[in-house]
């Protein structure tokens, strides 16, 4: 959508449509376009045919006669509804909400696995659309015994893309098996999983860099996150593997949720999750749509609500006691907030106090990895070892406990 100048319809049925309409701006410029006007439409009963009813689109074809705009209508219409509203205005190009989204998605996939999702999005959204696509699918098929103008190629659009996107579920099935054999894995080898969650350009990533000192991409846009990334947590002398993961928006249809529901799986099956919210904007919406989306998907970890860019809050504003107030751009709060983080996974800890004889030295190295040795002494018979030991694997240290 580079360089394109995009003009909003703006659906009211209800108090949030400032807010939607403020999200879609700013999804106008994470594309990458420029935001050229709103129309705001009341809407009283909805057209099956256009969505709006005839008085709003004359009023709007003759407000955008002659200019070059592309027109988002910042909700979700049907396949018939985007044809007949582009042809009731001159043909100019409409977009839902959805096509935006798709279109950052495209944008922000780095990763082979994130590509593919984005691809099996768009494909998914664009099926049903084909048969209102216009000049570029009605063309003759070619040879004797065609059905009449498109049909053909209409067809072989259809069948070209139903294979494609088998092909893609079937590759983004055996990347799910692979991403599961390494959350297992890491279960079985007692690496403790914190998932950074919530809203999309609340400050994950730049969470993520403070916490870890990584050095991950940080851009003041929505989506700016598409894949995951996961780095080491150390606190305490224990280790944390933390991820940060793709953000989400209020309304945001279900099959874009499931197109990336396996780079999802991460959060999804963390040991704590962490929902990160901005103090400075609508954080109650933020929070409820992220609880929303997560429990969609059967989402079940104990989490911590953070408040990040707190510096931004109103100075009147009281929070409930056990959300966590941080400023990560500031590091202030990541103290207290790595001690939550803490005191939220300890239970899942034994400490303990080893001895390890030297006789027994070969095969306690075996286990050495699955605990965290905070003090270490050598004695003429053997080694003293005060040791952290995650709470399944501690049967297998029974006959070196003091």
């Amino acid at each position: 959508m580079t360089s394109e100048n995009v003009y909003i319809i703006q659906p009211v049925t209800d108090q949030s449509a400032d807010a939607l309409h403020a999200e879609a701006v700013a999804l106008i410029e994470s594309a990458g376009a420029s935001y050229a006007g709103t129309m705001y439409a009341k809407i009283r009963e909805i057209n099956p045919a256009t969505y709006l009813g005839e008085g709003k689109i004359a009023e709007l074809r003759e407000r955008l006669a002659g200019l070059d705009l592309t027109i988002l209508f910042n909700g979700e219409l049907s396949p018939a509804q985007t044809v007949n509203l582009s042809e009731a205005l001159e043909g100019k190009k409409v977009i839902d909400r959805t096509t935006l989204i798709l279109d950052i998605f495209a944008l922000r996939a780095e990763s082979s696995e994130g590509k593919l999702q984005v691809e099996l999005a768009q494909l998914r959204y664009l099926y049903p659309r084909l048969k209102g696509k216009g000049g570029a699918l009605s063309r003759l098929g070619g040879g004797i015994g065609t059905r009449g103008p498109g049909e053909t190629q209409l067809e072989t659009d259809r069948r070209h893309i139903r294979t494609r996107i088998h092909s893609l579920e079937e590759k983004l099935a055996k990347t799910r098996q692979r991403r599961g054999l390494q959350t297992d894995r890491r279960k079985k080898d007692g690496v403790r999983t914190v998932a950074l969650v919530g809203y999309t350009n609340t400050g994950k990533s730049t969470l993520l860099n403070a916490l870890t000192g990584a050095e991950v991409f940080v851009q003041d846009a929505l989506f700016a996150t598409l894949d995951p990334t996961t780095r080491r947590l150390e606190i305490d002398g224990m280790d944390f593997l933390l991820t940060d993961t793709v953000g989400f928006l209020r309304d945001l249809p279900h099959h874009l949720i499931e197109a990336f529901r396996s780079t999802l799986e991460s959060a999804l099956q963390c040991d704590l999750a962490l929902i990160v919210c901005d103090a400075g904007g609508d954080y109650e919406v933020q929070l409820e749509t992220t609880l929303k989306t997560l429990r969609s998907m059967d989402f079940s970890s104990p989490y911590l609500v953070v408040m990040n860019k707190c510096d931004q809050a109103q100075e009147n504003t009281h929070f409930p006691k056990d959300w966590i107030c941080i400023s990560a751009k500031y590091g202030r709060g990541l103290v207290l907030l790595k001690q939550r983080i803490f005191e939220s996974l300890e239970r899942r800890f034994i400490k303990a106090e080893l001895f390890v004889p030297y006789a027994n030295a070969s095969k306690y190295a075996a286990l050495r990895s699955l605990v965290t040795e905070r003090e270490v002494s050598y004695t003429d018979d053997g080694s003293h070892i005060l040791a952290v030991i995650p709470a399944e694997h501690a049967a297998k240290f029974r006959p070196y406990l003091k």
